[in-house]
């Protein structure tokens, strides 16, 4: 089996496209289509703009993965799992399809979300459509440095990449995708030092700063043996001046899900003294789908689903 991956471990870019989508009902011929042309869509979009960078990384839902393809599911699929915390909520949102556009130019991600959107038309309904943008140097709209921790090289693929423990689906991963709305009137409210604390990095040099109860040390997670879980993050900022909408998109490749949702536990459920990560008081989850991310080469055969087997009377070779 081609366990050549989809590019999820590509650099981060300036622009990013998140695209979630649900299949309506006989739309699964046309998106299995899709899915399967798509590296060959992309590679006609950016062709031209061989320094735009453009790649794009499709997920497929619990909810319709048996609808699109026949057979094995990969072992640990299966819809977000809604969290209830005391205070904040983290919920579960519609979702069958993600499609994870990035360039280094914003017009790169509108052409192929356009091709993609055009493809799937009468076929599948937008559920959510966030623009990305990279501000100053890899901040969020917090004023805090994101993905300072994401594992690179070697340890990048062994972070995110399936191997022999479901040996179907090696070179695949999973994907989690939420949508945060922040209240920056309130945050900029707080005294940079308070700032930091939440965060638990200095706002300036990016330095952690120790804090037990910070959003950096409940998304610390290690196994028994004190060996750190890593997950792949490419969180981009989003918003809109005038509608005063202020957000950061968090996305996050694993090769397990289950690291994704210890971190998102403690977050929302909290860690032994800890009640909930503070930046929940400013940050609010609006959104949350669970994706598999399958093997580049699982996406190019799935419009085989479709073929019909040859008959008697069949008219291959016919002229």
């Amino acid at each position: 089996m081609d366990t050549l991956p989809q590019p999820v471990l590509s650099p981060l870019t300036a622009a990013s496209l998140f695209l979630v989508l649900t299949v309506d009902p006989g739309g699964e011929p046309v998106v299995r289509e899709l899915l399967a042309d798509l590296a060959g869509l992309q590679r006609a979009v950016g062709f031209g703009h061989p320094d735009g960078r453009l790649s794009v990384v499709a997920g497929i839902g619990s909810a319709v993965w048996d609808r699109l393809v026949d057979g094995l599911r990969p072992a640990e699929l299966h819809p977000f799992r809604e969290l209830h915390g005391a205070r904040h909520h983290a919920p579960a949102t519609p979702g069958d399809l993600l499609f994870h556009v990035r360039a280094a130019r914003q017009d790169l991600c509108f052409a192929l979300g356009a091709e993609i959107m055009t493809r799937l038309r009468g076929s599948a309904a937008v559920a959510d459509e966030v623009t990305g943008f990279s501000c100053l140097d890899q901040r969020d709209l917090l004023g805090f440095v994101d993905g300072t921790e994401n594992p690179v090289g070697p340890d990048a693929a062994d972070a995110v990449l399936i191997g022999a423990e479901d040996p179907d689906f090696a070179g695949g991963c999973y994907v989690v995708v939420q949508k945060y709305l922040h209240d920056l009137d309130a945050w900029n409210r707080l005294p940079v030092e308070q700032q930091e604390q939440i965060i638990g990095r200095r706002k300036l040099g990016n330095t952690e700063t120790g804090t037990p109860s910070s959003h950096v040390a409940l998304n610390t997670i290690t196994d028994p043996d004190g060996t750190e879980r890593k997950i792949l993050r490419d969180n981009m900022p989003f918003g809109s001046p005038g509608r005063s909408e202020f957000g950061t998109y968090f996305i996050g490749y694993a090769r397990t899900p289950a690291v994704t949702e210890e971190m998102l536990r403690h977050m929302f459920l909290g860690d032994g003294p800890t009640s909930h990560d503070r930046i929940l008081d400013f940050s609010t989850a609006v959104t949350g789908t669970l994706f598999f991310v399958p093997p580049a080469g699982f996406l190019a055969d799935l419009s085989r689903e479709d073929e019909l087997p040859s008959t008697a009377e069949g008219t291959v070779g016919a002229t």
